[in-house]
């Protein structure tokens, strides 16, 4: 499960991901973008979805 991080600074916050996260938003991106798409056609694929990564509690 994803762990939040807090920074010293205050500032943006970190999310230390298991090996299972990452392969679960590896699926869902090869999910959501067709093979062979540009960087601007993923972008815009991926602009209106929302990949949720569970947080350890």
């Amino acid at each position: 499960m994803a762990r939040i991080i807090e920074s010293q600074t205050g500032s943006r916050r970190m999310i230390k991901m298991s090996t299972d996260d990452i392969i679960s938003v590896v699926q869902d991106y090869q999910r959501i973008v067709p093979r062979f798409s540009s960087i601007e056609d993923a972008r815009s694929y991926l602009a209106d979805t929302v990949i949720f990564i569970p947080e350890e509690v």
